[in-house]
């Protein structure tokens, strides 16, 4: 429970931190999406819904452009969906690390080292040990 306390404050306060970058994203976002409205002439709930299916890169089909502008566009708000999705994804991972590390147990992380290194040396041994294969003289492929 104290780890996922942890991770829930940490993750606040970094989204915290990265939200204007955040919020800045979303606005060009919604205002690239306006933009291909206004050329497609969608209305402006189909065109904020658009934008969102596109951002995620989810993609529907539903309702798309169709002149090259707005494709083109279309790409760029993507594109800042993806930086955005990275950005999440980063600041989860960043804030799992930082509680694990926070609420880990030294002994339980030394026996979880070494029963990892034990197997590795056992599947690299393994793999590296050479297996006798029997070989086949031209006098056996031929007869």
């Amino acid at each position: 429970m104290a780890f996922t306390l942890t991770f829930i404050k940490l993750f606040f306060w970094i989204t915290y931190l990265v939200s204007p970058l955040l919020l800045l994203l979303c606005f060009i976002v919604i205002v690239l999406g306006q933009w291909v409205a206004s050329i497609e002439k969608w209305n402006r709930f189909d065109a904020l819904y658009w934008t969102f299916i596109t951002a995620t890169t989810v993609g529907y089909g539903d309702i798309r452009p169709l002149k090259k502008a707005s494709k083109v566009i279309s790409v760029l708000i993507a594109f800042l969906g993806l930086m955005f999705t990275g950005i999440l994804v980063a600041v989860t991972l960043n804030t799992a690390s930082v509680a694990f590390e926070k609420h880990i147990d030294e002994k339980e992380l030394n026996k979880l080292k070494q029963e990892f290194n034990s197997q590795l040396a056992m599947k690299e041994s393994f793999f590296s040990s050479k297996i006798s294969r029997p070989t086949l003289t031209n006098k056996q492929i031929n007869n």
